[in-house]
């Protein structure tokens, strides 16, 4: 139980070094942001919990391919949140987000790379 606290901790302390970033400078948080920290995160607890190889890689194959269809998000959420308000945005950047996921499903999907 220890363990999954320390987890938790370290994981949400990586969260809240990006806000408290982003408050201090928009160019640190979206660095900070874009960062796979995250994932190197995973990876570390993955491998310290002894899963073998072949699950820590193809957790940084697939996160890869899942991290693809979220770009256009970050490109029409600062369009819209002038329009529509952050929630709005928000939710709308959401939907935009699954309908690229699908439609990126559907075309890698032809490359023998199954994502669904």
């Amino acid at each position: 139980m220890a363990w999954l606290v320390t987890k938790y901790l370290i994981t949400a302390a990586v969260v809240v070094l990006v806000s408290e970033g982003a408050k201090r400078s928009d160019r640190l948080g979206g660095l900070l942001g874009a960062l796979p920290m995250v994932t190197i995160l995973a990876l570390i607890w993955l491998y310290v919990e002894h899963q073998p190889a072949q699950k820590i890689a193809n957790h940084a194959w697939y996160t890869f391919w899942y991290v693809l269809p979220t770009l256009p998000m970050f490109l029409v959420f600062p369009a819209l949140l002038p329009r529509l308000g952050f929630w709005f945005t928000l939710l709308a950047c959401a939907l935009i987000t699954v309908a690229c996921f699908g439609l990126f499903a559907l075309a890698v999907r032809r490359f023998g790379i199954e994502l669904l």
